[in-house]
C-alpha cells in the first residue's frame, strides 16, 4: 500500500528575469515586467509530495516534523527573503524561473528524503502565485 504525503511551505523571493548578452530591449520584449531592472517578487508556496509505504509500527511514512525541518533546512532557508539570482548557489548561473526553480527544489531535496527508509520523493509543486505554478516529478 503506498500513500502519498504532502507538506506546504512558504518563502518569499526576489529575482529578475533577463540575460547579461541582451539589451534591456530584448529582456524586456522576451520578459516583460519580469525583466525589471529594480527586481521584483513573489510570495511562493512550495508543496513538497513524498510516497511510500506506511510503517505499522509507527503509523507514518515520514513524521511531519522531520520532513518539515529537512524542507526549511534544504530549501527554505537558502530561499527565504533572498534575491534568487545573487543570493541563491544552487540557481547560480540559471535563468530564475518558477521552472527551473522547481527542479533544483528538487535537486536539493531528493537524497535527504531518500535517506528515510522507504521514503521517496515524488513531486515538487511550486507557485509562483495563485494562478501559476510548476510541478517537477524528477523526470
Amino acid at each position: 500500500m503506498i500513500v502519498y504525503l504532502t507538506r506546504r511551505e512558504t518563502f518569499n523571493a526576489a529575482h529578475r528575469m533577463y540575460r547579461e548578452e541582451w539589451s534591456l530591449e530584448k529582456n524586456i520584449a522576451t520578459f516583460g515586467k519580469c525583466a525589471n531592472p529594480n527586481w521584483h517578487g513573489h510570495n511562493y508556496s512550495l508543496f513538497v509530495t513524498v510516497k511510500g509505504k506506511i510503517s505499522y509500527e509507527t503509523g507514518y511514512l515520514i513524521d511531519l516534523k522531520l520532513l518539515k525541518m529537512i524542507i526549511k533546512d534544504h530549501v527554505i532557508e537558502k530561499l527565504d527573503h533572498k534575491n534568487l539570482n545573487l543570493d541563491v548557489s544552487f540557481l547560480a548561473g540559471k535563468m530564475a524561473t518558477t521552472e527551473l526553480l522547481c527542479v533544483e527544489i528538487f535537486n536539493e531535496l531528493k537524497t535527504p528524503i531518500e535517506s528515510n527508509e522507504g521514503v521517496f520523493l515524488h513531486s515538487v509543486r511550486l507557485h509562483e502565485t495563485e494562478n501559476n505554478y510548476a510541478e517537477y516529478f524528477g523526470e
